[in-house]
């Protein structure tokens, strides 16, 4: 895959991660969140308060490595093919990382934990599909 093709896919990647997030943990699962904190304090930070620009380069890089894994990955050329490896590799990462922060913080508690990991799938599947449209693109 060349220069060009990996910056447009990974740009691709990132609008379609940022905007995911905005609506999935921003607005429509905002409560089920809050209501399934665990017994930390403090720990979420408000709008105004968030760190944009942290937020918008954890996205680049997220974008980007789904866009390097599947540069390897000849079989990832199609928004099909990307929804399926994405969600695969999300509901992975999600479940590893989610229950390591169940082990180690009271951030979540388990229901959050749980469902965490299917929304990561949801969002790197799609992100994935996206990715792979641009892949595959002549």
């Amino acid at each position: 895959m060349d220069a060009k093709k990996r910056i447009m896919a990974t740009l691709a990647g990132f609008v379609t991660l940022f905007l995911l997030g905005w609506l999935l943990y921003g607005m429509l699962l905002m409560d089920f969140f809050t209501s399934n904190s665990g017994s930390a304090t403090g720990v979420n930070r408000s709008e105004t308060d968030m760190i944009w620009w942290a937020l918008t380069l954890g996205n680049v890089f997220q974008a980007y490595l789904l866009v390097y894994i599947f540069s390897k990955w000849d079989s990832v050329n199609s928004f099909s093919s990307g929804l399926q490896a994405g969600a695969t590799i999300g509901l992975i990462l999600g479940f590893g990382y989610d229950l390591l922060m169940y082990g180690t913080t009271n951030i979540m508690n388990l229901t959050a934990t749980l469902v965490d990991p299917l929304i990561t799938a949801v969002m790197f599947g799609i992100t994935s599909g996206v990715i792979g449209m641009v892949i595959g693109k002549k």
